[in-house]
């Protein structure tokens, strides 16, 4: 099967099972938890989760509460992220974002809502085989990941960077935490529901890493091309740093190493690649 026809079958399931979660009740709190989940987005860290699991032999009955429960993480940081305390953006993929819709006051109680509704499915989740300690190992990476030494930590160094700062280090060190924490942790998550030895594991580990550099510095290049950098409250890019010619070359060099990760360890996975693929970028002349 090709990658996209796996992906698109992939984000149907998922689709499908965000919106069952989500129809729980018919609230304030869960109607604005649907208007910032569902009806958009790529979907990549879930996915990606599903596609290193069922490489692995791990099933997709099993893959997708914890591919809900990443996605609802994500989708917390993103309103969180658009408050106007934080980032104060005002729209989000194509529509007014969660809080001009609802207010600020909803959303932030929405956000709040995803994240604790993501570990009552974590909790709930099935486990494989009578290994119920991969289960327990999961969670607490996802929450290490995205705690206050991880995605909280990246949200304040983002916030707080200096402008002065031109160190590639720092920007990087924010860009782990921030961003490609979550992304490697779903890469690993996957693998490791699957019930992988641990050098397979350490190998999806240096993808995820990878992988994740590689989509956030695509993510300001992307934000470099269309100008909205200058912004009125400084936030570190990447690409804006280094300039566009030398900040695409890094990109290659990151998604470079993500898929040589896997071919280090012999493993063969196109849909893995793939994600990838999907991050390069072309400068137009």
């Amino acid at each position: 099967m090709e990658p996209q026809e796996y992906l698109s079958q992939k984000k149907k399931k998922l689709e499908q099972a965000l919106e069952s979660y989500l129809a729980r009740e018919d609230s304030p709190v869960f109607a604005a938890m649907r208007y910032a989940v569902l009806d958009g987005g790529k979907r990549f860290r879930p996915l990606l989760l599903l596609a290193s699991g069922e490489h692995f032999g791990a099933t997709e009955e099993l893959l997708l509460p914890y591919a809900c429960a990443v996605e609802f993480i994500h989708n917390y940081s993103l309103i969180h992220d658009d408050l106007p305390i934080m980032d104060n953006d005002e729209f989000r993929r194509g529509k007014p974002s969660c809080h001009k819709k609802f207010g600020e006051g909803l959303a932030l109680l929405a956000g709040d809502a995803l994240l604790s509704y993501a570990f009552e499915v974590l909790a709930e989740a099935p486990y494989p085989g009578n290994n119920y300690h991969l289960k327990e190992v999961v969670i607490s990476e996802i929450a290490k990941t995205i705690g206050p030494g991880g995605m909280i930590a990246g949200q304040w160094l983002d916030i707080s960077f200096n402008p002065e700062n031109k160190k590639i280090a720092d920007y990087q060190e924010t860009a782990l935490k921030k961003t490609a924490g979550l992304i490697r942790v779903s890469a690993v998550s996957g693998a490791r529901l699957a019930g992988v030895s641990q050098p397979l594991l350490e190998a999806i580990e240096k993808y995820g890493h990878y992988l994740g550099l590689a989509f956030q510095l695509r993510d300001d290049l992307e934000d470099l091309a269309q100008d909205r950098t200058d912004k009125e409250v400084f936030r570190p890019n990447l690409a804006r740093l280094l300039g566009l010619e030398s900040a695409v070359q890094l990109l290659g060099e990151l998604l470079s190493e993500a898929i040589q990760s896997l071919k280090d360890s012999d493993i063969k996975s196109v849909i893995l690649e793939y994600f990838a693929e999907q991050l390069k970028f072309t400068i137009e002349k």
